[in-house]
């Protein structure tokens, strides 16, 4: 592939909702432009963005690919990404690369909860896009309906500027609003110019002159020509679009069947003709030795800079650092400072990757998308400059994984090798994490949801011939007691030689301060304990509140004070008064009585107004209770509440089930508080069965 400037550039985010066309509609593009000779599908798993087996099996994607094509001399580097809401790291992190978007929406399905994710997503990033209403093909299809529900949700930004044309059902051309002129599809979608049907004249009229409003109001000029009756040129017309587009204050509306061809040449001239060239976009960076802010913007004249966007780590391919040149050119061999990392790096071979193909390139101009292979120590996130002047890029913000699972080897022996796999996979995948929680003995996976989990374990089986089991995890509660005892330990035993003597008298009580496990004070009088003995009593301490006697979870809230024992000359030793502790701790803590303390977190749930009643009843029978419920102006709800942790197990999918996959939610901890007295009995019961079973 040739070299391409900053101006014949157009990186461009395939968004939308799961099933809507995607991957289809990169296909397409990719065999109209001559990239590929026959068109894949997502069924026979032979797309060139649905490279991974997991993909192929699964028949939807899971990872962003990148796949550039070439049109009227204008390379497009497309990202297709996934459209489920597991994998949506792989959507973020594509938002970030893209200075344009197309969302894809199913003519068949209509609207869908991923068509506005994409929309809030761009909005967000303030991106320019274009709507493509996919799979026009299909008999029962209602393109006036869908227009109506985009112009409620967003107004009269929505511009529709192709209108379908349909005979018996059949969708067999369309009209150009912008141009008034209407195109038949012919084979392989070639168009040739036609009359606008009369039926079609109303419709058509209806969208143009609200067109014509939207370029009224790019200057004073036109607007002056507008009410005084004036045509605009057609190249007045897009020139202004282009303008309103790049600003996002339009978004036009395309139409088309990717399986049959049709429309895809024309998407493909709105890609070039109106979204923007990376030149008309915006970028800065900190220079981290100075302070000082670096305006970038995708200059080719100014000094050499990047940033890491995505990783692909695959053992079969190898490593690539995928990087979006934010200044400068790019060349082979070139030196570069990881600024993050505070190493250099020599970049080797440049390339651009066409889904997993990489094709070397001598350079990369600024705006450029391509890839560097086997960088070191360089992650996703990383900002690539000269070590005279290390310019830092703001990563991308990826969403917090909230959904977590248990997991442990199938096979012992194979810990390590989970654990190296594990690391290969997130250098891909930053919104997973692992997490060892040592205090319930378990290894936890944090990710997106349960099905980018079972993705994490599937890819470990095919990739790393490793195997996890996954179950539910571990909940860590806490022992602490509510009332005051007094208690002694004494441990004697003759051995023979010397034998073995300790013996304390201790009161226990509640200490008030639950952050702590305990707190130890002394009040002997007289050397009943001698003073060296009383590091050994608080040693046994320390030991005793990592179980406690009640179902061997962490004691927190105790107050132990030792006042009285007595001693042996002989016999006494650190490891006598040390079990003499043990004795009275476990004694005095169940006479004290104890309770388990289960953790609660602060739950965060925004929900669309219509399924607040719903999300409001789960969480009661959660045993929630909800603290605010505040308007986002948005359209949404967010729901406040404190919830106990054993409760949100699974709420992911059951909170995607209850409001479409509209539905989001965060939680963090609160504190701990008194569990009901059959929740203490299930977790007493459930403990002592792990560890008749040797779990714990």
């Amino acid at each position: 592939m040739q070299v391409y400037n900053t101006d014949s550039i157009r990186n461009v985010a395939i968004l939308g909702h799961g099933g809507s066309g995607k991957t289809t509609l990169t296909e397409a593009m990719a065999f109209l432009t001559g990239v590929t000779t026959r068109m894949g599908t997502v069924t026979d798993g032979n797309t060139i963005s649905d490279y991974d087996k997991e993909e192929q099996k699964r028949k939807f994607s899971i990872s962003t690919s990148v796949v550039p094509v070439e049109w009227n001399k204008v390379k497009i580097n497309l990202l297709d990404t996934p459209g489920y809401f597991d994998f949506v790291g792989e959507v973020e992190e594509a938002v970030g690369a893209a200075d344009g978007a197309v969302i894809v929406v199913s003519a068949k399905d209509g609207v869908q909860v991923g068509t506005e994710k994409s929309w809030n997503r761009c909005e967000d990033k303030g991106l320019p896009r274009i709507i493509y209403l996919s799979e026009m093909d299909f008999s029962d299809t209602d393109y006036p309906g869908i227009i109506e529900s985009l112009h409620n949700l967003y107004g009269n930004r929505v511009a529709p500027i192709h209108v379908p044309i349909k005979d018996g059902g059949k969708f067999t051309g369309y009209v150009d609003v912008v141009a008034g002129k209407a195109y038949m599809f012919g084979d392989k979608g070639k168009v040739t110019e036609a009359e606008v049907p009369e039926s079609l004249s109303g419709d058509v009229e209806t969208y143009h002159d609200a067109l014509m409003e939207s370029v009224a109001e790019t200057s004073e000029e036109f607007m002056e020509r507008y009410f005084g009756g004036d045509e605009f040129t057609l190249d007045e017309i897009k020139e202004a679009l282009g303008t309103n587009i790049a600003d996002a204050s339009i978004v036009p509306v395309c139409i088309g069947s990717p399986v049959n061809m049709q429309g895809v040449s024309s998407l493909l001239d709105e890609i070039v003709s109106y979204l923007p060239a990376p030149s008309a976009r915006k970028i800065s960076g900190t220079n981290t030795k100075s302070g000082e802010a670096f305006e970038a913007d995708y200059d080719s004249s100014k000094e050499k800079t990047a940033y890491v966007w995505k990783t692909i780590s695959d053992p079969f391919i190898g490593k690539y650092s995928l990087i979006k040149v934010c200044s400068g050119t790019l060349k082979t061999d070139d030196t570069m400072f990881d600024v993050q990392k505070e190493n250099e790096e020599r970049l080797g071979k440049l390339y651009v990757i066409r889904g997993n193909k990489p094709q070397e390139v001598p350079e990369l101009k600024a705006g450029d998308i391509g890839a560097v292979g086997k960088l070191g120590d360089v992650t996703t996130g990383d900002s690539l400059a000269s070590k005279s002047a290390p310019i830092a890029y703001p990563k991308t913000e990826l969403s917090v994984p909230y959904t977590y699972q248990r997991y442990r080897a199938v096979n012992k022996g194979d810990e390590d090798k989970i654990a190296q796999a594990l690391s290969r996979l997130a250098v891909e995948d930053l919104t997973f994490r692992t997490v060892i929680d040592s205090a319930n003995h378990q290894s936890l996976i944090y990710a997106i949801g349960d099905q980018q989990i079972e993705v994490i374990k599937s890819k470990l089986k095919d990739r790393y011939k490793v195997d996890i089991e996954l179950a539910e995890p571990k909940v860590a509660f806490r022992e602490t007691i509510r009332k005051k005892s007094d208690v002694e330990g004494k441990y004697k035993k003759q051995t023979g030689g010397h034998g073995q003597y300790g013996h304390v008298k201790m009161r226990f009580e509640p200490s008030g301060n639950m952050e702590e496990p305990y707190e130890f004070a002394i009040e002997v009088v007289g050397g009943a304990v001698p003073k060296n003995y009383y590091p050994a009593v608080e040693k046994g301490l320390t030991e005793c509140v990592q179980s406690g006697p009640v179902a061997a979870y962490p004691v927190v809230g105790v107050k132990a004070v030792l006042y009285d024992g007595s001693y042996h000359p002989v016999d006494s030793s650190e490891q006598a008064f040390k079990t003499a502790t043990h004795l009275a701790f476990k004694d005095g803590f169940m006479k004290a009585d104890p309770i388990l303390l289960e953790p609660i977190i602060n739950l965060k749930v925004t929900v669309k107004d219509q399924f607040t009643g719903d999300v409001m009843g789960d969480l009661n029978k959660r045993r929630g209770r909800v603290l605010g419920m505040n308007p986002d102006h948005k359209g949404n709800t967010i729901i406040e509440a404190d919830v106990p942790q054993t409760e949100i197990y699974g709420y992911s999918t059951v909170l995607r089930s209850m409001t479409g996959g509209s539905g989001e939610f965060s939680f963090e901890f609160a504190r701990y508080e008194q569990a009901p007295a059959d929740v203490q009995a299930k977790q007493i019961a459930a403990r002592a069965d792990e560890v008749n079973q040797g779990e714990d």
